[in-house]
């Protein structure tokens, strides 16, 4: 059996921290065969920088996946995929020209491992105009071409729980789990579907508990209530949310046995 643990969208300095300090009593609990997180609002709740991935990647997680706000820091990220091209993916349905690459293979224990970062239409602050950026058509097309692999991880990053539900259907029986993420409150819906493949419509994520998606309360608070374009800040407590997901795969089938949601509040030391 393979076992994959997966953190919820990773939120600044305190999710960082959470992770950090979690982690390695989660493997010995766990014992997971691969570690991977959302790590697109690593930075300060926006993007991702290679020293922030570097500092992920010695926190003992194995690799990243990405989001929407993976561009927003430009000027950075290419260090990121030019320093970690194997361990870092972004959405594979973004149209145009980006650094980076949407799904990567890595193999653990002998084992193949495919990993898929789609990002959603519905909702979402970038649109897709076309079949082009549709994530179900580009699903189709990564599982077409991709090289062979024992066992499919994807990360679908979605507004929408009608969306992930749909995608989760449409890819069930073809890859070992589709595991959403982006809107950080973690769903009770983990569950197998009945083709074999893991599911649940949201991860969480690892950020301050007392916060609004992991940013200051007063801050998105202004924004529901006014009509200002106010900006959002991070929060960063001593007080962190921590959302992942156990799933065990037989990596002889590539099928799903089990997936597991845990939420838990920790005090940062």
């Amino acid at each position: 059996m393979f076992r994959v643990l997966f953190f919820g969208d990773i939120v600044g300095k305190t999710g960082r921290a959470a992770v950090r300090q979690v982690l390695p009593a989660l493997k010995k609990k766990h014992k997971p065969a691969l570690v991977v997180a959302n790590g697109e609002n690593a930075a300060h709740g926006i993007g991702l920088t290679a020293k922030i991935a570097r500092e992920l990647f010695d926190s003992g997680i194995d690799f990243l996946t990405g989001g929407n706000h993976m561009f927003d820091k430009a000027e950075q990220i290419a260090e990121v995929f030019s320093n970690f091209p194997d361990k870092v993916v972004r959405p594979a349905n973004f149209e145009g020209d980006y650094p980076g690459k949407g799904f990567a293979q890595l193999t653990v224990k002998d084992t193949e491992i495919l990993i898929i970062n789609l990002n959603a239409q519905v909702f979402m602050e970038r649109q897709f105009d076309g079949l082009i950026g549709s994530p179900f058509k580009k699903l189709d097309e990564i599982l077409q071409t991709a090289p062979k692999s024992d066992i499919i991880l994807v990360d679908f990053h979605s507004e929408a729980t009608s969306e992930k539900r749909g995608l989760g259907f449409y890819a069930d029986g073809r890859v070992a789990a589709l595991l959403g993420t982006h809107t950080h409150v973690q769903t009770a819906d983990a569950q197998v579907l009945p083709g074999g493949t893991a599911y649940i419509s949201d991860a969480g994520m690892c950020g301050a508990s007392q916060s609004i998606l992991g940013v200051k309360k007063e801050t998105a608070l202004k924004r529901f209530l006014s009509a200002e374009k106010v900006s959002l800040e991070v929060e960063e407590t001593d007080e962190a949310e921590m959302g992942y997901i156990v799933i065990d795969v037989d990596e002889r089938t590539g099928k799903a046995r089990s997936i597991k949601a845990f939420l838990e509040t920790i005090i940062l030391k």
